[in-house]
């Protein structure tokens, strides 16, 4: 246990002291907020896919393919692709306007495309807090899971630890501090998912062996998905066609819009970056995450066969690592486990901040305020979100991959449909955006409760309001919410005048995203 907390405190002692080198970088709130747009390739490209790297990477991916087995390895495709999806579909076009127009948040090209410089920002920001702030919980509940197996402390001072040290550099040192931890937890997951899979296939026996143990437990675990039947016949066996194709848009769709990630956009240094980006994305991601579900599989094999004591499904990667390592080099695997939970974390604290001190005070309160004014406001909001999220984190939902997935679908259903309608869409309106990003999350909420607290599906038959009204739903709940964002989005951008022919000139809307022209570099 000392060498463990050896260990753990000088990695966390090592990102304070990145968070410090990083500050005296801040010259302006530019620099705070997206790194003066001066990130590299690799630094670009790794912080995109480890801001997608949350608290479910490990521990949720691993503890639902302990629960549900095969039909969730879609999870495992979908993740991946929300990067390529982010950088191509959302970031090349993004990318380009914001450097001609000087946006720091997704919020500015919000407030242009819209041509609604408060209330589509001012909407557009606290809708980014709010659901940043739901998926922050998740974030946290995953580091005091790990801080407190590792450390063998109390969840509350676990919690209190991680969320010290994160708030601490990101106040410090921005977007700067972020990147370069960021790439140094990202080349530690990477590095260290691949030395430890084959060492925990190997104790569960092979993977013919883990699958045949699965096969035993519930023969559909081996499929690629579960029957499709409403309500599902065991509550793991969730992950019916129909509810894959919502998981498809959720994760594929949503979690690339979530304004943590697509925020990362804008830190690039070079146009051509998006070029390669999206393909090593994707097939990297994809690796490490069919690693890390197998790494599920193998744990829940090894249970069944009484070698492993799991005391939740979100430890299985955890209680893996413990069993098939040598006690001498757990410590730097617990590393490893840190920086999974702690890449998103820090991320979803500045976008926070950003929005405070960039869209509200700044740019609704205060236009003639200085940078080091706006950096201040942003980092004490910093401060403050992070205790106020840390005390919700104090009591959290049984499943990780449930609350982060529950974060995953307010996005997805206020701000895909706005940004993709306003880079694509010429006739998507200020009053239609408007609307769509209210109703979406409105709707998101309602139907959120429901999946979760709603009342039980009667006995069968079933009628039609049965699939909307009563748990469990057949599709995960953000689908509804998302296809009444599109459908309020295009109703009323056609019912109301059409956009200024200069603002989408200026945005660059239409239905292409290269701009041969630009050479992405001023």
């Amino acid at each position: 246990m000392p060498f463990t907390v050896t260990v753990v405190a000088l990695y966390l002692l090592g990102l304070l002291v990145i968070g410090a080198w990083a500050s005296k970088k801040i010259k302006t709130v530019e620099h705070y907020i997206i790194a003066g747009r001066d990130l590299g390739f690799w630094v670009f490209a790794i912080l995109v896919v480890a801001s997608t790297m949350s608290g479910m990477t490990l521990l949720g991916v691993s503890g639902l393919g302990y629960v549900a087995g095969w039909p969730t390895a879609w999870e495992q495709i979908f993740v991946p692709l929300t990067c390529a999806v982010c950088i191509l579909i959302y970031g090349t076009k993004l990318h380009r306007v914001s450097r001609r127009r000087g946006y720091l948040t997704i919020q500015d090209y919000f407030a242009h495309r819209f041509y609604s410089p408060r209330l589509m920002r001012g909407i557009s920001a606290l809708a980014v807090i709010v659901v940043s702030a739901i998926y922050l919980v998740g974030q946290y509940t995953a580091i005091s899971i790990v801080l407190g197996w590792v450390l063998d402390i109390p969840h509350i001072w676990a919690l209190l630890i991680g969320t010290v040290v994160v708030m601490s550099y990101v106040v410090l040192g921005g977007m700067f501090a972020i990147a370069w931890t960021t790439l140094i937890q990202g080349l530690l997951i990477a590095f260290g998912v691949m030395a430890v899979f084959p060492f925990i296939l190997r104790a569960a026996g092979g993977l013919t062996h883990v699958n045949q143990v699965l096969g035993s437990i519930d023969p559909n675990f081996l499929r690629m998905a579960y029957p499709q039947a409403h309500p599902p016949y065991a509550p793991y066996a969730f992950a019916t066609p129909a509810f894959l194709v919502s998981f498809a848009l959720l994760l594929g769709l949503g979690l690339g819009a979530a304004p943590h990630i697509v925020n990362n956009i804008l830190t690039a240094r070079r146009v051509h970056y998006f070029k390669w980006t999206p393909l090593l994305a994707f097939f990297g991601y994809l690796v490490i995450m069919f690693m890390i579900k197998i790494i599920g599989f193998a744990g829940r094999a090894m249970v069944h066969d009484n070698i492993l004591s799991v005391s939740h499904p979100d430890m299985t990667f955890v209680a893996a690592i413990q069993f098939a390592l040598p006690a001498v080099v757990w410590p730097l695997f617990a590393v490893i486990v840190l920086a999974a939970v702690m890449s998103t974390t820090d991320r979803l604290m500045l976008t926070i901040g950003a929005a405070f001190g960039w869209d509200f005070y700044k740019n609704l309160f205060n236009r003639a305020a200085s940078d080091r004014r706006i950096t201040r406001v942003s980092q004490i909001m910093i401060v403050v979100i992070a205790v106020a999220t840390a005390a919700l984190a104090i009591s959290p939902p049984e499943l990780l991959a449930w609350l982060i997935w529950m974060g995953i679908g307010v996005m997805l259903a206020t701000f895909v449909a706005p940004l993709l309608a306003g880079l694509y869409w010429k006739r998507a309106t200020r009053a239609g955006a408007v609307s769509a990003m209210l109703a979406g999350f409105a709707s998101s909420i309602f139907f959120g409760a429901i999946h979760r607290f709603g009342p039980a599906l009667p006995a069968a038959p079933h009628r039609f309001y049965h699939y909307l009204f009563f748990r469990p739903l057949p599709v995960h709940f953000s689908l509804y919410s998302f296809l009444v964002a599109v459908g309020v989005l295009v109703a009323v951008s056609l019912l109301t005048p059409p956009p200024p022919a200069e603002v989408l000139e200026d945005t660059e809307t239409g239905f292409f995203i290269a701009d041969r022209s630009y050479s992405g570099k001023r």
